[in-house]
């Protein structure tokens, strides 16, 4: 009998200790999640821009008039666009009307995460920094 308590006792002991996992307990943010906490136009906006709407023939000095001649490399223009919710409208593929169409046209959506980047840097203000 004192065999089967001490049997008994030592696997309730055996079930009370367990492995902590800290990955499991203290998860980390996915490597691929999306941080729009401090957005600024070089480091964040700019190389999305250039990925999507300043390349050739679209808003950059040689856009032509499908584009609206407007030339997003030049950040006055940029800034007006953006501050009057054209672009937001665009890249989230609601067009306003008045010739707008989603954008970047005839490429696929961007990401979820850049458009997530660029509405969060002109809910901010749009600013060059």
């Amino acid at each position: 009998m004192k065999k089967l308590l001490l049997i008994a006792a030592m696997g309730i002991a055996f079930v009370g200790c367990y492995n902590d996992k800290s990955d499991k307990l203290y998860p980390q943010p996915a490597a691929n999640a999306c941080d729009t906490t401090t957005i600024t136009y070089t480091h964040d906006v700019k190389p999305i821009l250039d990925a999507n709407c300043n390349t050739a023939g679209c808003h950059n000095s040689s856009g032509n008039a499908s584009t609206g001649n407007l030339d997003f490399t030049v950040f006055a223009t940029l800034k007006a666009n953006a501050t009057a919710d054209l672009i937001v409208a665009d890249i989230n593929g609601a067009p306003v009307g008045r010739g707008h169409a989603a954008m970047p046209l005839g490429l696929p959506k961007m990401s979820q995460c850049d458009i997530n980047k660029v509405t969060r840097w002109i809910n901010l203000g749009a600013l060059n920094n």
